[in-house]
């Protein structure tokens, strides 16, 4: 299985998540034209694709799918409340509704050889989900825009390989910044963004022997620097009371404004 990062940040994001014979898209809220340069880096074209997984309708994981869908005639993969939130979007454009095919949280379908289950997760859209993938004895997962997380959250991403996981803010860069009051405990509350700190805690509950990759994603550019998202969470896993260490495993940090290593799991 392979896992990249196109683009991962507050301004937009859309992860590639493939294996040889199958090629899919989990948001795509860049540009139709970044989207097309982050594959051909990973070897790949828009015509490689065999589908768009969208996590929930906010226009940093949307901006880029109607391009994308035009062009390509992609299927579209969301849950229904996804889905209708999306038709209330004008900025998609004119797109084959046709082709967006509903998914429900805790039911896993397949695409070619790789099978999906969407998870729930707490934040503030229509219905919006995290992706689990397998692929044989593999198992990773995208998991972004969530407020917290619970015994479900762990449960759901037990013995992950690889994971991109959110790490939005340091939370005194955004107490301290210049964000209004309302965003401010919007980002904070149980269905904003994790902390640095929460993500480290929740990586800590998911580190396992299998586990081989961490990106930190979806890093918020007003409220947190790559180096304190890394030293925050090595940190956690280094404080924990497990047996993991921070140097156990690689984490990378996903960036919003260039594409990452394609990596092979």
């Amino acid at each position: 299985m392979r896992m990249m990062s196109i683009a991962s940040g507050s301004s937009g994001n859309a992860i590639y998540v493939g294996t040889d014979t199958t090629h899919l898209l989990v948001d795509a809220g860049i540009s139709g034209k970044r989207i097309e340069e982050g594959l051909n880096r990973a070897g790949l074209g828009g015509s490689d694709l065999d589908g768009i997984l969208v996590t929930h309708e906010h226009a940093d994981h949307i901006a880029g799918l109607g391009v994308m869908q035009r062009r390509y005639k992609l299927p579209v993969y969301a849950t229904q409340g996804t889905i209708d939130a999306l038709k209330r979007e004008k900025s998609i454009g004119n797109v084959d509704w046709e082709a967006f095919v509903p998914v429900e949280k805790d039911t896993s379908f397949s695409i070619r050889d790789l099978t999906i289950s969407p998870m729930r997760i707490s934040h503030d859209a229509a219905d919006p989900v995290a992706y689990r993938f397998r692929y044989g004895d593999l198992k990773t997962a995208v998991v972004t825009d969530l407020g917290e997380y619970d015994d479900y959250t762990v449960s759901c991403l037990g013995g992950l390989s690889a994971v991109f996981l959110e790490a939005n803010h340091d939370i005194r860069m955004l107490q301290l910044g210049r964000y209004p009051y309302p965003l401010k405990q919007r980002i904070l509350g149980k269905r904003g963004h994790l902390s640095n700190e929460a993500s480290g805690r929740l990586l800590t509950a998911l580190l396992n022997n299998k586990m081989k990759h961490v990106f930190l994603s979806h890093l918020s550019q007003e409220n947190n620097l790559p180096e304190l998202a890394y030293e925050a969470v090595r940190m956690e896993v280094e404080m924990s009371d497990t047996e993991w260490r921070g140097d156990d495993f690689p984490i990378d940090i996903a960036r919003r404004d260039c594409p990452s290593e394609c990596i092979t799991i």
